[in-house]
């Protein structure tokens, strides 16, 4: 089993928090808003290993295959998870007891913010939704900072 400081430092490096606003499918006939919250580490191929360790060290989420067809680059599997329940009572709280060191706890702050706004439907209201896209603006940006 890999240690909660390993995880920390992997995600620091190689981890994302994220969020993405999706508009609402017509041919469904939704009228509101779609947004998914995503927690993911992501590595080379043959890193495929540590990657099974850390789903098995969370006990949530999901293992993928990520083909890159770029140059100089390798493919790539990603451990996520997209379930808000899974995001609230494990992911959260782990990085909560556990802080990030790096750039990423900004990312993670305003991840938790999105969170608990879609948790709450605040992205089901126009105010919400503004919100929760100013939030999303302001991550990544790792250089103004």
């Amino acid at each position: 089993m890999i240690s909660k400081n390993y995880i920390v430092g992997l995600t620091d490096g190689e981890g994302s928090f994220t969020a993405y606003i999706r508009p609402p499918s017509k041919k469904h006939g939704a009228k509101n808003y779609r947004v998914e919250c995503h927690y993911y580490v992501k590595l080379r191929e043959d890193d495929l290993p540590l990657l099974k360790k850390v789903k098995q060290f969370f006990g949530v989420g999901r293992i993928s295959f990520q083909k890159d067809r770029r140059p100089n680059h390798h493919n790539c599997y990603r451990y996520e998870t997209t379930q808000l329940q899974e995001i609230r009572e494990i992911i959260i709280p782990f990085f909560d007891a556990n802080p990030l060191e790096g750039n990423k706890i900004h990312d993670f702050r305003l991840f938790k913010k999105i969170v608990d706004a879609v948790i709450k439907k605040r992205h089901q209201t126009k105010n919400g939704l503004e919100q929760i896209k100013q939030w999303k603006k302001e991550m990544h940006i790792f250089w103004t900072r």
